[in-house]
């Protein structure tokens, strides 16, 4: 593996470890990202859905992101299995994808970790999205399980317990979103180590833009702020 390999593949792996560290320390110089405030959305959903007569539109919600976590892993799988293809697919593979002019990998060894880079980020995301999936369910027992009518007492106690169910799985399904732009920028690697190192931080660059400056981002900060009555 050439310097230049091992650099970008250094790059990629320092931003895919640290993402995590780097929005949570954004978080704390913004007031707040977008997964932040989201967990403050979430938690009033939870307390208006126990003080709800009928919740039959909350467990639409909940089966609506049932179903987009079950679609991602789908495709997810789908995507690995394709990778896995071209990974064991030998010499045959190796030589199809050496021929094409835009391909930049020296070696077959090289190849085979390329592939096996991208394999990985996406096994990563499929491991969230299933997680996501188990959350979800246990979400959707904790919407029956509340007592119809909740006394007045214990709803504030109801609301934050469902909002800490919630909150993690709809966590791990934005995780599981985020592998798709890793292996994205994994893949770049085939076209050679610089555009390897560029697209790393291009998404990196991007997901920090989403989280923190679009207008998404801004519309959430607005809605916590009058949630929190601020």
């Amino acid at each position: 593996m050439r310097p230049a390999d091992i650099a970008a593949l250094s790059v990629f792996l320092a931003a895919w470890l640290l993402y995590e560290p780097m929005l949570t320390l954004l978080a704390k110089r913004r007031g707040g990202v977008l997964n932040t405030d989201m967990t403050v959305i979430r938690a009033a959903w939870m307390a208006n859905m126990i003080r709800r007569e009928s919740r039959f539109m909350d467990g639409q919600l909940f089966g609506h992101a049932l179903n987009s976590a079950s679609f991602f892993a789908s495709s997810n799988l789908i995507l690995i299995a394709a990778t896995a293809g071209a990974l064991f697919g030998g010499e045959r593979t190796f030589a199809s994808v050496s021929a094409l002019e835009l391909v930049r990998t020296s070696s077959r060894l090289l190849f085979e970790v390329q592939l096996a880079l991208v394999l990985i980020a996406l096994a990563r995301g499929l491991l969230d999205f299933i997680w996501s999936i188990r959350q979800l369910n246990y979400c959707i027992a904790a919407l029956g399980a509340a007592p119809d009518p909740t006394p007045p007492e214990d709803q504030a106690k109801y609301a934050a317990v469902a909002a800490r169910l919630i909150n993690p799985a709809l966590s791990a399904f934005n995780a599981g979103v985020r592998g798709y732009y890793f292996a994205l920028a994994a893949a770049a690697w085939l076209f050679g180590p610089w555009a390897f190192m560029a697209t790393t931080t291009g998404a990196v660059a991007l997901l920090l833009w989403r989280q923190s400056a679009s207008a998404s981002a801004s519309a959430t900060r607005d809605l916590r702020r009058l949630l929190e009555g601020g």
